[in-house]
């Protein structure tokens, strides 16, 4: 006789019903949709996120959650996408990079294009812009920053330029009086980017994975940083094959820490830390 499968089981301690099947699901559908591949250590993660989701349309299980979601026409996908992105970032984060962007704009006096491929809130591209405004010496420097990611609420926040003190506190004192504006009255304890600086900045959404998207070449550089992590390695190939013809050939691709491309030496070499060079055939 075949054996009768097992019951799932459900944790009655949870808000919500959640089960093995649900994560499986969710794990494929990400997957499918953004490239996101999520370990079995990210179960309590996934609930926590999606678990606000339920709350917001009134939902008992992940299954009916699930069930909206395949039925929907983009919106709850969008906040489906957002829910499960990580966005942890800082001004300057792995600061390693950006005397290696400064140099490469001091090289070329009459302009960088650089793309910033997962802008998040906003604090990776205006640390690219204002290490671009230092070394041009100019408040409008002959830059422009195309600055992209898959969340779009993040994208609002990064488009605003607005941080709590906090935020940018440990940046250089001239740094702050140079490019940010404190704000006063209703705005005490906030700091907003100057808008010569926002303006060098167009933000977009992108998702790396959706074989439509289209960006212009050459760039001079393409920040990639700790998003790759997220990929398996077929799709991290995918993705790097589609960068190699963008960059110009003093183009750099710059990753993130944990980020390594040994699956992809034949699309580019490591020119320094965590810092690549495409590889022209």
């Amino acid at each position: 006789m075949t054996p009768r499968p097992m019951p799932e089981v459900i944790d009655k301690e949870r808000e919500f019903d959640y089960t093995d099947r649900d994560f499986a699901r969710i794990r494929q559908l990400i997957y499918d949709h953004a490239g996101i591949s999520l370990s079995e250590k990210k179960r309590d993660m996934v609930y926590s996120r999606i678990a606000r989701r339920l709350r917001a349309n009134a939902l008992e299980r992940f299954s009916d959650y699930l069930a909206l979601l395949e039925q929907d026409d983009g919106r709850e996908w969008e906040q489906f996408v957002n829910a499960l992105t990580t966005n942890l970032t800082s001004f300057f984060r792995e600061p390693h990079h950006f005397p290696v962007l400064a140099e490469l704009a001091r090289k070329r006096p009459k302009g960088l294009r650089v793309w910033c491929a997962a802008a998040s809130t906003g604090e990776e591209p205006y640390s690219i812009a204002i290490t671009l405004a230092d070394a041009y010496g100019s408040n409008t420097p002959p830059a422009r920053i195309l600055a992209t990611d898959l969340d779009t609420q993040v994208l609002t926040r990064a488009r605003a330029g607005i941080y709590p003190l906090d935020r940018v506190e440990k940046l250089p004192a001239a740094t702050l009086k140079r490019h940010f504006n404190r704000g006063t009255g209703r705005n005490e304890g906030l700091a907003r980017v100057r808008p010569e600086l926002r303006n060098l900045i167009e933000f977009d959404q992108i998702n790396l994975l959706d074989p439509r998207w289209s960006v212009e070449g050459p760039l001079d550089a393409i920040f990639c940083r700790n998003v790759m992590i997220y990929f398996d390695k077929p799709t991290q190939r995918r993705i790097l094959e589609r960068f190699v013809p963008l960059l110009a050939p003093h183009g750099l691709l710059f990753a993130g820490h944990s980020e390594n491309f040994h699956n992809a030496h034949d699309l580019f070499r490591l020119r320094g830390k965590t810092i690549y060079e495409p590889i022209r055939h």
